[in-house]
């Protein structure tokens, strides 16, 4: 009797999800350009906060409003070398009455002319120079610094808040669910920037950490409405069911087994309010109730540049418009794709 001896059968390991949405999102070419502007915004960003780039930035390095190099130099705004100076006195030259003060006089202007010898102005920069003769391209890194770090934090504390209040009103229900409503109905009743300037104005406090503290307590709504939502959905399903049966706390239910099925919905709101958090504190910045005057952003560059562009120096206003818009497309982009990579049925 002849024995048949079968090979055994060679099941391919499915990819899991993240495999999966990498393949999907190395085709689009719009969201790894994107990727790649991203990735170079937050690497001046980190070296700004390494202080390998940007130490420096609130030196007075040149001369006041010193136009971009391209444009040249601004010869009608120097005075001229020999030219005398008005109000100055001079004796004429024929008169023969000697000043006792002469050679005290000569040995400060020598004392003079050395110090402004060392700390001489440059009369123009790459990017142009502000009112107080500080670099423009500097304080435009330093805004990429604080702009990012502003934008990530808030996005965390915002993400943390909204998937932690999304996760028990979805799952438990009952009065924890009507609690997070009436919080979440209350918070989206108030026109969102006019909820921030509020507390802003009523904390009465600049600052990074202020900033970031009012973006994030007030921007978690959206995040949770939707983490409720994947909560119903997945809390019936036959998994989390059997987790249920062999005894697993509601605890690790929520965060353990339900959670990795709904962290794509997560990341890409993360990246989204990550923009959206860069461009509140941009506004408000510009009004006034954000960074402090020792810190230096893109909405504290538009707010000096306003009183600027009066006087047709608009350098500073395109520094921090070109970085922002910049960085925000590119980052809009890139959640888009990212979101098409992790839910293909969206497109």
């Amino acid at each position: 009797m002849t024995t048949i001896a079968l090979a055994p059968i060679q099941r391919a390991e499915s990819p899991g999800l993240w495999m999966l949405a990498w393949r999907r999102f190395r085709r689009d070419r719009v969201g790894i350009i994107s990727l790649a502007v991203v990735v170079v915004f937050v690497a001046v960003a980190v070296a700004s906060a390494a202080r390998l780039v940007a130490a420096d930035w609130n030196r007075e390095i040149a001369v006041s409003y010193a136009p971009p190099t391209s444009i040249g130099v601004d010869l009608s705004s120097m005075p001229a070398g020999g030219a005398e100076q008005p109000g100055a006195f001079s004796l004429p030259a024929e008169s023969s009455i000697e000043d006792p003060l002469e050679q005290d006089l000569a040995e400060i202007r020598k004392e003079l002319a050395g110090a402004s010898g060392a700390i001489a102005k440059a009369a123009t920069l790459p990017l142009g120079a502000d009112k107080w003769g500080r670099d423009v391209l500097l304080k435009a890194i330093k805004g990429t610094e604080t702009s990012l770090l502003v934008g990530f934090a808030a996005a965390l504390l915002a993400t943390f808040l909204g998937t932690l209040f999304g996760a028990q009103a979805g799952y438990l229900g009952g009065r924890v669910d009507d609690f997070f409503n009436w919080l979440y109905s209350v918070l989206t009743s108030i026109p969102y920037l006019l909820l921030i300037l509020a507390i802003a104005a009523v904390l009465d406090r600049k600052g990074t950490t202020t900033v970031v503290l009012i973006l994030g307590f007030t921007g978690w709504t959206g995040i949770f409405r939707l983490v409720r939502a994947e909560y119903l959905k997945h809390k019936v399903r036959e998994y989390v069911q059997a987790a249920d049966a062999i005894g697993a706390s509601d605890t690790r239910r929520m965060f353990v087994h339900i959670f990795p099925n709904v962290s794509h919905v997560v990341l890409v709101q993360m990246s989204l309010h990550v923009v959206l958090f860069i461009k509140s504190e941009v506004i408000l910045s510009f009004l006034g109730f954000g960074v402090g005057v020792d810190t230096v952003s893109w909405g504290s560059m538009l707010n000096e540049a306003q009183s600027e562009l009066l006087t047709g120096k608009w350098w500073q206003l395109a520094a921090a418009t070109v970085a922002m818009a910049t960085l925000i497309t590119a980052f809009s982009l890139y959640t888009d794709a990212l979101r098409d990579a992790l839910d293909p049925r969206l497109k």
